[in-house]
């Protein structure tokens, strides 16, 4: 038993083995539940494809649809069923016609018999490692009762577990016909749910072994279906070095006494177009030269005007680009899902080595959540990267230019090791714009806040702004004139 336990047998779909720790357990059967359009079909061809890739024979026992038709949506969605055995008992076009024939006995007693021994039969013939049934709703159909039902369906699934075979099948669920029953007989359940704005899977039940709960986002396109589990930090933190990222400019360094440290996460927050995105990039382009690949993950701005605009202050993130030591990829928050993201970011990180990270902005981010926790997401997500000892970098845009000051406004400051605010501010009838640090966990920091420039030699930091009060409303005084009114 424990052998069999430690065994799997992939699912075929992309992210579920991730879900159920490493796939199905060997010859048990599996629950598929829910409504039409859901993907439960499509998740039985990619269960079946993934065996026959491993040579194992695969048998589809298809009750509703008929062998032509699943081949030709498998097909188009990639799926190579070609070593695939189908058992096609979904009705023929003589169905109607025996149906007036049925007088003393009903349809269900003349149809079950044969029904049983045609699978019965193709088993012992196949010997198949696995089976998919869809759907075992249509045997219900066959019985007299419920309690008929139970007890055959039990004795069904044991006598397929017991040939070595394992099961995936799928119900029917509704109010009129419930499928509690099967879902006790199975060893795991998956349910499926679909609405306007996405489709997600979620594991009910999976004896013998641990899984992720939860919902779990679900892509259907022309490749079939892709499952991007929800992101869960290990809660414990990777080393922090206190080894400190500089900046590449002097002023800037001695405000955060040297710089960021490594594998600490940072707010640049401020309203908009008082350069957030400009001084985070500072830390990528020297972070790019000592060649720890940073990636810069872009919500709002395009590619082209991200690239025209970095130029024209010197910093040259289009040769970055082309040499690789730098990764810009522009993300859509209305197509992709926080999930989808999260998978964008791991493969940067665990697969390309990624060791600093930047998401412009938590706004843009935002937007894919769709109505979600942007907390909680932003926390998995920060806390993950935290974990592995990488640097991030969150733009957060505050909405409110001058007055009352706020380092964020959607609550998110617990999450950040260091905080750096910049801000407007009016003095002499001139716009100028202000930097200062906020929070600093591993070390200490400058107290005062510096005029910033941004011009075509690049960012320009000042002295400290020595003689002001008020800068943090955006409206500072002198206090030498504040001193001759008194």
């Amino acid at each position: 038993m424990e052998k069999k336990l430690d065994k799997r047998i992939a699912t075929g779909v992309p992210g579920l083995d991730e879900i159920i720790y490493g796939g199905f357990i060997p010859e048990r059967a599996y629950l598929v539940r829910g409504g039409p359009g859901t993907g439960k079909t499509t998740l039985g061809l990619h269960y079946l494809a993934a065996g026959a890739v491993d040579k194992e024979q695969g048998l589809f026992i298809c009750m509703g649809e008929q062998e032509e038709g699943i081949r030709e949506n498998a097909g188009t969605m990639g799926i190579d069923l070609g070593n695939v055995v189908f058992l096609d008992l979904s009705p023929d076009p003589e169905s109607f016609s025996r149906m007036e024939n049925y007088s003393i006995f009903s349809p269900a007693e003349v149809e079950r018999t044969p029904i049983t021994q045609k699978i019965m039969e193709q088993i012992e013939k196949l010997k198949p490692n696995r089976i998919f049934i869809d759907s075992m709703t249509q045997f219900r159909y066959l019985s007299a009762d419920s309690f008929q039902f139970r007890r055959q369906a039990a004795s069904f699934l044991r006598f397929l577990t017991e040939q070595g075979t394992t099961v995936l099948f799928t119900s029917e669920s509704c109010p009129d016909m419930p499928d509690d029953d099967l879902m006790f007989l199975s060893d795991g359940i998956i349910e499926l749910e679909a609405n306007d704005e996405d489709h997600r899977l979620t594991v009910r039940k999976f004896r013998g072994s641990g899984f992720h709960t939860g919902r779990q986002f679900v892509r259907l396109n022309s490749s079939g279906m892709e499952v991007f589990p929800r992101l869960l930090p290990k809660g414990v933190r990777g080393k922090v070095s206190t080894e400190a990222i500089p900046t590449g400019v002097p002023e800037l360094n001695e405000l955060l006494h040297g710089g960021l440290e490594r594998g600490t996460i940072t707010i640049i927050s401020g309203p908009s177009g008082v350069g957030k995105t400009t001084l985070g990039l500072l830390f990528l382009r020297e972070a790019a030269k000592r060649g720890e690949h940073p990636v810069l993950y872009a919500f709002e701005e395009g590619m082209p005007t991200l690239i025209n605009r970095c130029e024209a202050i010197n910093i040259h993130i289009r040769d970055m680009m082309e040499q690789g030591s730098l990764s810009v990829v522009k993300v859509e928050p209305l197509i992709h899902s926080p999930e989808e993201f999260t998978r964008m970011v791991r493969k940067e990180v665990e697969e390309q080595g990624a060791r600093v990270v930047m998401l412009d902005s938590t706004a843009g981010y935002g937007l894919s959540i769709r109505g979600g926790d942007l907390i909680r997401h932003l926390h998995a997500l920060c806390k993950y990267l935290a974990e592995l000892g990488v640097t991030t970098i969150l733009i957060n845009e505050v909405e409110f230019i001058t007055g009352e000051f706020r380092a964020t406004e959607i609550g998110v400051s617990y999450i950040a090791d260091n905080i750096i605010f910049m801000r407007y501010l009016e003095l002499n009838a001139q716009l100028k714009k202000a930097i200062g640090v906020l929070k600093k966990r591993l070390s200490d920091f400058e107290k005062n806040l510096r005029e910033i420039k941004i011009t075509p030699n690049g960012v320009e930091i000042g002295p400290p702004l020595t003689g002001l009060r008020g800068i943090l409303k955006g409206m500072p005084e002198t206090i030498e004139s504040l001193n001759d009114e008194e």
